[in-house]
């Protein structure tokens, strides 16, 4: 972690991800002790399951919300070399409509 903040930005996101939720009667790490360390460590914190698919997609929504936050709040700036974000090419850059959204009904129907 030191490393990851010393040599990127010291504002970089970092989720810590418990993988193989469903086995939990195999635990080596209980909940407490994973989210005890990620909170000492400023870090977001998820159990996941693959097999499940159990908080998978979350991991990837809560990391983007929060580095949205961050660079609306100014903590990062995609503009400043190292911040580790850049933005892409905005020809490609589609914003997602949760399914069955009235922006994409209209922008099937043409209305």
């Amino acid at each position: 972690l030191v490393n990851a903040r010393t040599l990127a930005s010291p504002n970089i996101v970092i989720i810590l991800c418990g993988n193989k939720k469903d086995l939990d009667a195999d635990r080596e790490v209980t909940f407490l002790e994973a989210s005890r360390f990620a909170q000492e460590n400023e870090l977001m914190f998820l159990e996941t399951s693959a097999l499940t698919g159990e908080n998978v997609e979350e991991a990837f929504l809560k990391t983007a919300r929060t580095i949205l936050n961050k660079m609306e709040s100014g903590e990062l700036d995609p503009e400043r070399m190292g911040s580790g974000i850049q933005y892409g090419d905005s020809s490609l850059r589609q914003l997602r409509q949760p399914r069955g959204s009235t922006a994409q009904i209209k922008q099937q129907c043409n209305c």
